[in-house]
């Protein structure tokens, strides 16, 4: 199996959110961040297999990825706490939903498996797309609620002092430039932390 590094050779990593349908139907929205080759045309990502995604994924075979401006939505994903659940419209290529509330979507389909140990790499072929608005750009605040969430996934990889570090920095960038949506989104990966990865619902996520 290619390494990361390799991989990256050719794409490059882009954090968002995707779909997929879980086997009673309902959507699923994860954060991940697949590494992209070209305009989108192709993709790869790399689930953990305990991971619900995984299932739904190695299952299906589809799924929809997504680029957004709106940490809050990515920190609700990963910690798994919705005040509600995000408006959805049905894919077009695939059986799938897509967020309404998005930059742009692509729908895609798995056309290769490998595994590697706790993660797998499925390569993704994309067959659909959509563009919804333009996206707005990322700040300071953006940026620290996106690395604290990318921590926040990697509770039991990433030793806790270190964690702690990162998320007292963190806090000063998103007190300085960020809105009320970014301070909501970065309490809730705080709380999350602080929390050991339980959700509000007090048991472990696995998206």
């Amino acid at each position: 199996m290619p390494s990361m590094s390799d991989m990256r050779k050719s794409g490059i990593i882009i954090e968002g959110l995707v779909t997929t349908i879980d086997a009673d139907g309902t959507p699923r929205i994860a954060a991940m961040g697949p590494v992209v080759r070209g305009d989108y045309a192709s993709f790869v990502l790399r689930p953990f297999t305990e991971s619900r995604t995984f299932d739904n994924l190695a299952r299906t075979r589809a799924g929809v990825f997504h680029v957004t401006d709106d940490v809050e939505i990515l920190a609700r994903a990963v910690v798994g706490a919705w005040d509600r659940f995000p408006e959805f419209i049905s894919a077009e290529s695939i059986e799938g939903r897509v967020m309404a509330d998005c930059c742009r979507a692509f729908e895609f389909r798995v056309t290769r498996t490998d595994m590697d140990g706790t993660r797998a790499r499925f390569e993704c072929a994309v067959e659909g797309r959509h563009r919804f608005r333009d996206f707005v750009g990322w700040n300071r605040a953006h940026h620290a609620v996106v690395e604290g969430a990318i921590l926040a996934t990697r509770l039991t990889y990433i030793a806790p002092d270190r964690i702690a570090r990162a998320f007292e920095e963190f806090a000063r960038l998103v007190d300085k430039t960020g809105g009320e949506r970014e301070h909501r989104a970065f309490r809730l990966l705080a709380d999350y932390v602080a929390g050991n990865g339980r959700s509000v619902g007090g048991s472990p996520r696995h998206s």
